[in-house]
């Protein structure tokens, strides 16, 4: 039984990453400078995937740092960068609904922590003989299956980039 408590250094890495995740998380929408919320939105992705490192999901691991890193982050800030968006701090981003925010974020985050643990209260991972995930497989079922939804998510984006450049002109031309 002693076991089950004294948790190993990949527990304790594996809890680092999380609450590294999820300071990050609340700096996000916590800091008044838009490219610094996109800077810790940087760093709270980076620490889900060292998440999914130490579970043995290398694949998954790399997805979430080409995809959400390297992709949609650099999007935002590119959004910001074409609709010339408040570099510093800005009083615009904030509101006087911060403490009925703040009891919807709470509430909501106890109900997905109580949601979790009934789901999960009885799973074991057992670490000791990891499965590897088969990139074949993943990838199989990735562009057979979800095909349509990333190339509408590409086209998405993509109309997003378009959107923000003309309104960055239409800005231009009106100044």
């Amino acid at each position: 039984m002693s076991a089950l408590l004294s948790p190993s250094a990949l527990e304790l890495v594996f809890a680092l990453f999380g609450l590294v995740a999820v300071g990050a998380a609340v700096l996000v929408v916590t800091t008044r400078h838009l490219v610094h919320a996109a800077l810790w939105l940087v760093v709270s992705l980076g620490a889900v995937a060292g998440c999914f490192l130490l579970m043995s999901a290398e694949f998954v691991a790399w997805m979430q740092v080409l995809i959400y890193v390297g992709a949609v982050v650099v999007i935002v800030l590119f959004g910001f960068m074409l609709t010339r968006a408040p570099i510093g701090p800005s009083d615009d981003l904030t509101t006087h609904n911060r403490w009925a925010a703040l009891l919807v974020a709470t509430a909501a985050t106890g109900a997905l922590v109580v949601l979790l643990v009934d789901g999960f209260a009885q799973a074991v991972l057992d670490l000791s003989d990891p499965v590897p995930a088969d990139a074949a497989v993943i990838g199989g079922a990735l562009f057979r299956w979800w095909v349509l939804p990333f190339e509408a998510l590409s086209v998405l984006l993509l109309a997003a980039l378009i959107g923000a450049i003309a309104v960055s002109r239409l800005r231009r031309q009106g100044a």
